[in-house]
């Protein structure tokens, strides 16, 4: 890890590009200086985006909010197959021939973002791939517009917050959403009967309720047997890079001896945001493990390792309504959880709350609760931005 004087200057977001079918095609990663009048690196951004994007890792989006910045990173060597996002009002300009033969010289490729209203010269348009608005944009066009504002070029909807909105950008034509399919709190009607957890999770429920019993190690390891592909994800998430540990774990008992129960509950936790085979929760799954790496980033000066594994179960729960379609009031009596955690998932109180404020704003992209939930938690832009770099590495290690 090394030291980048913009992480001090902008606010990071980041959001999924969503296909029809709830695959993730990738990450896309907004820059918003934090003041317009400063003068950004582009090196330091190149330096954090090889961070974010190793080499192997899917196909990013970049999204920068400042021409300047945005201007100057035809010249660095961005990571391998990196799409970077051109204002529709900067297509028009001379200095994007300039750019468009750099980015294609290093495989680069380039969408065209926002409203085009001015037909684009065809050696123009043949350099984008796909055009980006938001759905608000989209939503207030007749499709003739829509096919204008966007050259007629292959369509992604950003700025989708809801599932609702994720099923509109489809029915208008797009080829992918960027954003979430949630916002808020799950809720479920009051007469509705309390849905069983997907059978293919129950496994999962059953061994965190074992273990925050203390049963011994044979208990849980016939327990883990009745689902043999769970005990082979959780031993690949224990030896992948990301969990760090010194030698290969060989075997569940191994791994009880290795962790101890308390940690072997935060990986049991993460086993249960990321192993249901439901195609439509690709999305969801993809912002828990996020949040909940993100949530343990932002811990990591704390003292009290305990407190930074509850962090980690805090932000991988924090979707967990959504997934298992049941308001956290119903859910949570079922999946033994730290009481810090349940405070903050059911109350949205306690010391864990405003964390996940920042990690709301930080996916909203939203510049004014990225600097409230920041003077709130008394975090400087670097640390949180830091935070936010090592979560998504370390999420790629893992998938």
């Amino acid at each position: 890890m090394t030291t980048s004087l913009i992480l001090g200057q902008v606010a990071l977001g980041y959001s999924p590009l969503i296909d029809k079918q709830h695959i993730i095609g990738g990450t896309r990663l907004t820059i918003v200086p934090l003041r317009q009048d400063l003068s950004l690196a582009p090196e330091d951004l190149c330096q954090v985006l090889h961070e974010v994007w190793p080499e192997g890792s899917k196909t990013g989006l970049l999204n920068v909010l400042h021409e300047g910045l945005l201007s100057e990173l035809q010249g660095m060597p961005l990571p391998q197959g990196l799409m970077l996002e051109w204002p529709a009002f900067m297509a028009g300009e001379e200095k994007l021939a300039e750019a468009i033969e750099s980015y294609r010289a290093k495989m680069h490729g380039l969408m065209l973002k926002g409203r085009s209203t001015t037909p684009l010269a065809p050696e123009m348009r043949a350099a984008f791939k796909q055009a980006v608005l938001d759905l608000d944009d989209v939503q207030n066009m007749a499709m003739p517009d829509v096919k204008l504002a966007t050259q007629g070029l292959p369509l992604l909807v950003a700025k989708v917050r809801d599932a609702e909105g994720v099923k509109k950008a489809f029915e208008m034509g797009a080829q992918g959403v960027i954003g979430w399919p949630t916002s808020g709190p799950f809720e479920a009607p009051e007469s509705s009967a309390k849905p069983a957890i997907q059978a293919d999770l129950q496994v999962i429920v059953e061994l965190m309720s074992r273990v925050d019993q203390g049963e011994d190690i044979s208990r849980l390891e016939e327990t883990l047997k009745r689902d043999p592909s769970l005990a082979f994800k959780l031993l690949r998430y224990l030896n992948s890079a990301a969990f760090g540990l010194p030698v290969e774990v060989s075997s569940f008992r191994h791994a009880i001896m290795l962790l101890g129960y308390p940690r072997l509950k935060r990986w049991l936790a993460l086993l249960l945001t990321t192993a249901s085979k439901d195609h439509a929760m690709r999305p969801i799954m993809y912002g828990a493990l996020r949040r909940g790496l993100l949530m343990e980033e932002l811990a990591k000066s704390m003292n009290d390792t305990e407190l930074r594994d509850e962090m980690f179960i805090c932000g991988l729960f924090s979707l967990l309504d959504h997934m298992l379609k049941q308001p956290f009031a119903r859910l949570l009596p079922s999946i033994p959880v730290p009481d810090r955690v349940r405070e903050a998932l059911i109350d949205h109180r306690g010391p864990f709350a405003p964390y996940l404020d920042l990690v709301r704003a930080i996916e909203d992209e939203s510049v004014f609760d990225f600097r409230s939930a920041a003077e709130r938690l008394m975090l400087s832009a670097e640390e949180i931005n830091r935070a936010v770099v090592n979560a998504l590495a370390k999420a790629v290690q893992l998938e």
